[in-house]
């Protein structure tokens, strides 16, 4: 018994069909990478609006929102408030206090011509983008796009 075994081959033919299977899958697969073939592509958006802002802590809880630059404070975070965007930025002086960078360097906030909007730390070049969380998560940074509060 152990010599039937022993005096067998592998069929030929399957081994044969076996390798033009494999290399046409590999030669397919190469060929549709190289033409782009199966791939989606996304034109760049561009830049319609941006800002660099700073968030500073204050020491009643609340959060000053400032343009870079002039200084003008755009709004103020009441406490216990916004807690999306305490969120986001947390996130974001995590990775900074990481890397120790410090505080100075802004934050630029920026709305694409494709209409999304996103935050970047321009020191880490961490950058977030905000319709990944809903229209009102969209809404609680595109105020800051503009001042709601330069007298306060």
């Amino acid at each position: 018994m152990a010599e039937l075994s022993r005096n067998r081959r592998f069929p030929l033919g399957a081994l044969v069909g076996a390798s033009a299977l494999i290399g046409f899958s590999l030669l397919a697969t190469g060929l549709a990478r190289l033409g782009g073939i199966g791939t989606t592509y996304v034109p760049p958006a561009g830049i319609i609006e941006s800002r660099e802002l700073r968030f500073e802590d204050r020491a009643d809880g609340a959060v000053t929102v400032s343009e870079v630059g002039s200084e003008r404070i755009v709004d103020i975070l009441a406490p216990g408030t916004n807690g999306f965007v305490r969120g986001v930025l947390r996130g974001l002086v995590r990775e900074r206090k990481r890397e120790e960078f410090g505080s100075s360097p802004p934050f630029l906030l920026t709305r694409w011509s494709d209409g999304r909007l996103s935050i970047e730390d321009v020191a880490t070049h961490v950058r977030i983008e905000l319709i990944a969380f809903g229209p009102t998560n969209v809404a609680a940074f595109a105020r800051f796009l503009h001042d709601r509060s330069a007298s306060r």
